[in-house]
């Protein structure tokens, strides 16, 4: 894969990530609120957050990862949303996101995976999509739900928050599981 496909949707757009996206991403990547179930240390810097865009990039020439950026309709960066942890053999990835905390609760990555999850069982060919998320983390636990994610279990207290340890729940969907739900998505 030589480029990160551009999705077009009703609200919102979905393209490649690019360095110059780095000034964008700082501004909501940076704030401890909208990282709290993510990492308890946030970029500092629009140099850190160069540097963390830069590791994406390497990472999809590697074909390790595809990150996109999410934009509004007036082409604002509101989003964040890669597959990481790709491995072709294997057939299998992991999602994360990061959603402006203006944007959150407005549907957007309900329209992220409407239109990722055909892209990864599809075109891409894969097998398995992971979605692990802290046990706290509500608003995700009812996306991926909503979408069909089985629930495979609890790692106790796996990641520390920079206060105490987290619980993670794994989530995955499988390919037989996409294809009896998929007419649902186009609904």
């Amino acid at each position: 894969m030589n480029h990160i496909p551009v999705f077009v949707m009703e609200k919102i757009k979905m393209r490649g990530l690019k360095i110059s996206d780095a000034p964008s991403l700082f501004q909501f990547m940076s704030r401890p609120d909208t990282m709290k179930y993510i990492t308890p240390h946030p970029v500092l810097s629009l140099k850190e957050m160069e540097v963390y865009v830069e590791e994406r990039l390497a990472g999809f020439r590697k074909h390790k990862e595809i990150p996109w950026v999410i934009e509004n309709e007036e082409g604002e960066c509101i989003g964040f949303f890669r597959f990481h942890k790709w491995n072709l053999w294997h057939r299998k990835a992991e999602m994360g996101a990061v959603i402006h905390p203006k944007y959150q609760k407005a549907g957007i990555m309900t329209e992220v995976l409407l239109n990722v999850l055909p892209y990864a069982f599809d075109t891409l060919n894969l097998n398995r999509i992971v979605g692990d998320i802290f046990a706290e983390n509500e608003g995700s636990r009812r996306l991926l739900n909503k979408f069909g994610f089985r629930e495979e279990g609890v790692l106790r207290e796996t990641d520390f928050d920079g206060e105490r340890f987290q619980d993670t729940v794994v989530f995955s969907m499988l390919k037989k599981e996409y294809e009896q739900v998929k007419q649902t998505f186009d609904q």
